[in-house]
């Protein structure tokens, strides 16, 4: 029976492509690399990748995709079942116990991503008598998360620690028995590490527990890729890590919680994510597994992915280009309008070089961008192409 709804949400699709925000999946024929095949009307071709978080180059590493074809040959292809029916394996808690000794954690446990670790962490943890107290750039999914929770809701603008000062004390007034600080560990659209030592701080005076998103660090930032605790010099301060299979640890899929084990085993009873999805299929599990273990000795890949990034930065910025400055592989190269943000990534795609626009919602309306993203699976030579390659597309547009 007609309702309408189909010609409304066709009104909003059109207004969404008039204002220049809609958004189009590309082909990739083949691995995830420095370099991909792209697939399209025009055929099959190849292109410089500076778009994947793909930081150690571990995506198509031969020994990751062996011990994933090992693994489902030994395991099985897929669980069909949730963890606390049928749905473990010894594979899943040897992934867990590794996860938790890499990072420094009595425990973690598994989620199918980590939106799902992020939108399923604080409701168990925190009741309406509690309160969270949430960076304003924090992710998505620990926005929607939070909203989740019964807890009191605050939020300090990104990075300022006098308003996240602020909102404790406004905690503490409002009678909080706990209180829960969220920030990313890094801020995944700009590349900003958090203040994690003056956030350890505030956390440690006013009584509050610090939660880390680590997503885009675990695996190539601080010691060993132990990520922004390591970083930062705050391992042990941080009560709460969630982080990623899908970034640079094999970019497969699935997410996680490290915690204590109090943390960790109410998890089990009570994060609708994970008692409600099914188990991370055996392959993933086990490729995980690997990738975490080559992670852990790839000081060389690190030493490559920073070079890559000083290197990059540099000669953007002599180019002309106005990137966002940090220490990360995250290197916003900023537009500021949606249009052109679009333009320039079709001008650079023409020329060999994968690379997406980021625009509202994902940013504020005045803050469109490139975000590039640097990984040890290039080489200089490539990047160099991509430089000349922004170089001339940026001329032609009249952004440089």
């Amino acid at each position: 029976m007609p309702t309408g709804l189909d010609d409304h949400i066709r009104d909003m699709l059109a207004q969404i492509e008039a204002d220049g925000l809609y958004k189009r999946e590309r082909l990739i024929a083949g691995p995830q690399g420095g370099t991909i095949r792209v697939s399209d009307g025009r055929g099959t071709r190849e292109a410089i990748n500076l778009c994947a978080n793909n930081y150690l180059g571990l995506a198509n590493h031969p020994e990751i995709v062996a011990a994933a074809r090992d693994g489902m040959e030994a395991y099985g292809f897929g669980m069909a079942s949730v963890r606390f029916i049928c749905g473990t394996q010894t594979l899943h808690r040897q992934l867990e116990r590794q996860i938790a000794e890499y990072l420094g954690m009595a425990d973690a446990i598994l989620f199918a991503a980590c939106f799902d670790a992020n939108a399923g962490v604080f409701e168990p943890l925190l009741g309406a008598e509690d309160a969270i107290i949430s960076d304003s750039l924090n992710h998505a999914s620990i926005i929607d998360g939070i909203r989740l929770c019964k807890a009191k809701r605050y939020r300090f603008a990104n990075g300022d620690m006098d308003a996240l000062e602020d909102q404790l004390k406004a905690a503490d007034a409002d009678g909080a028995r706990f209180r829960l600080v969220a920030t990313d560990g890094v801020f995944s659209m700009d590349g900003h590490v958090a203040k994690l030592p003056e956030i350890c701080d505030l956390a440690e005076r006013y009584g509050a527990t610090v939660m880390v998103d680590d997503c885009h660090a675990t695996g190539h930032l601080g010691k060993a890729g132990r990520g922004t605790p390591s970083l930062t010099g705050v391992e042990g301060r941080v009560g709460i890590i969630t982080g990623t299979l899908g970034k640079t640890l094999g970019g497969g899929m699935g997410g996680f919680v490290a915690a204590s084990q109090p943390v960790i085993d109410l998890l089990r009873q009570r994060a609708r994510p994970y008692l409600f999805s099914n188990s991370l299929a055996p392959p993933v599990a086990a490729g995980a597994i690997k990738a975490i273990e080559i992670a852990r000795g790839a000081d060389d890949l690190r030493a490559t992915l920073a070079d890559h990034s000083r290197y990059f930065r540099d000669r953007m910025t002599a180019a002309g280009f106005e990137l966002i400055p940090g220490r990360t592989p995250i290197i916003p190269v900023m537009v500021h309008d949606a249009r052109r943000a679009q333009e320039l990534a079709a001008a650079l795609d023409a020329r060999g070089v994968f690379v997406a626009g980021f625009f509202y919602p994902v940013v504020p309306k005045s803050a469109a961008r490139i975000r590039t993203q640097m990984s040890a699976a290039l080489s200089r030579a490539e990047i160099d192409r991509a430089i000349d390659a922004f170089t001339d597309a940026g001329r032609a547009l009249g952004i440089i």
